[in-house]
């Protein structure tokens, strides 16, 4: 595979006959849409003749709702180690609750695709968010705790579940030991039947770093009481953030240079997004809020309003601007440049793999980006 940016009187067919690649392959890959227009600045991944080559282990895996395309997880299933299912809930004693449709379907279809199926599991609250007092209520109280494991264990053994993935955010300070201590139970519990236990953690640089995000992560603790952990390295620009890139480079090696100082690499997975953002400008905090797209998409709605893309060094991550309606706009997103600084990374580092957030939208060029950088396991 090739990174090709295109410049300012390009085509396909020009690309096409100077890398003596199909025409038809470059579509494929890069996933154009007719009449087949590029936008200059944009990255195409080709898909050149080149000589094997040895290439390090990867364990690949993503984040799922149930009410993915069925046509897109099958399309994904190949590229994956692991499935992430989200997500299980639990009540203030220790409840499981399922998600509101029906997993079965996913856990067969990664089964038939040899992909181990994760339960993942999060403490919203009835609002949909995050809720540190479910949080509380369960890893303080031993009763509730031992529920929830308890229910776990069943739940795993019923649908075949492979292991279980801990995504608790917002954890207060005074809950760090005890969720340290949650997850080492479960971890204990798991393994007699040859599961796995992973934990989401929010991206800190430093032991003491201050914030609700990260005062109750503790990296070496929960590092030796898990199988492996996920660096949830994105969202610097978000949602209702200002705009910049989701997943700038340089912000991400500090959080990863950290991460191997308290747990050993080849249990770190790096968190990549699968999206981006499209902000409306000026940004201004509490009101701004940006719209949530793919990276496929954000390429469409710089070609249809002929924006030049722009790549950022620093972050290793494109960016344009346009005007709608009046209204100028500021878009970040990734492409197979920005992808391959963050394989690049998991390189360095010699991580255990990548983890993706999420995958509801198929993106063919990372995937196949994947497959040429790494063997997948």
């Amino acid at each position: 595979m090739e990174l090709y940016t295109v410049k300012p009187g390009d085509n396909i067919d020009a690309i096409a006959a100077a890398f003596q690649i199909p025409v038809d392959s470059i579509i494929y890959v890069n996933q154009l849409i007719p009449p087949y227009a590029l936008a200059v600045g944009q990255a195409l991944l080709l898909d050149t003749p080149s000589l094997p080559a040895e290439k390090p282990s990867l364990v690949s895996f993503g984040y799922a709702y149930t009410y993915i395309s069925p046509w897109v997880l099958r399309q994904t299933l190949p590229f994956l180690t692991e499935l992430y299912i989200f997500s299980y809930g639990f009540t203030m004693e220790g409840n499981l609750i399922s998600p509101p449709l029906d997993d079965v379907w996913m856990i067969n279809e990664a089964r038939n695709a040899g992909v181990r199926s994760v339960l993942t599991l999060t403490p919203f609250g009835p609002d949909g968010r995050f809720n540190n007092a479910l949080i509380h209520s369960v890893v303080q109280n031993p009763a509730y705790k031992q529920n929830l494991i308890e229910q776990l264990l069943e739940i795993i053994e019923e649908k075949s579940y492979s292991g279980v993935d801990v995504d608790f955010e917002y954890i207060l300070a005074l809950d760090r030991d005890a969720f340290t201590a949650f997850v080492s139970d479960l971890a204990n519990a798991l393994r007699p039947l040859g599961c796995t236990t992973s934990v989401a953690l929010a991206p800190k640089t430093s032991a003491g770093q201050t914030g609700l995000l990260y005062e109750g992560k503790d990296y070496r603790g929960l590092g030796q009481a898990a199988d492996s952990v996920l660096l949830m390295t994105y969202e610097w620009g978000y949602k209702y953030g200002p705009n910049m890139a989701v997943a700038p480079i340089n912000l991400v090696r500090r959080v990863v240079e950290y991460a191997v100082t308290e747990i050993p690499a080849a249990k770190i997975n790096l968190g990549i997004p699968n999206y981006g953002y499209d902000w409306p400008l000026p940004f201004v905090q509490g009101i701004t809020a940006a719209a949530t797209i793919g990276n496929v998409e954000a390429i469409q709605i710089a070609i249809r309003n002929g924006a030049p893309i722009f790549f950022d060094e620093t972050a290793q991550s494109p960016f344009f601007q346009y005007d709608s309606e009046g209204i100028p706009h500021e878009v970040w997103f990734e492409d197979v440049r920005s992808i391959q600084a963050k394989f690049n990374l998991i390189k360095e580092f010699q991580l255990r793999g990548a983890g993706y957030w999420q995958l509801m939208r198929w993106w063919r060029a990372n995937w196949l980006l994947m497959e040429d950088t790494f063997s997948i396991l």
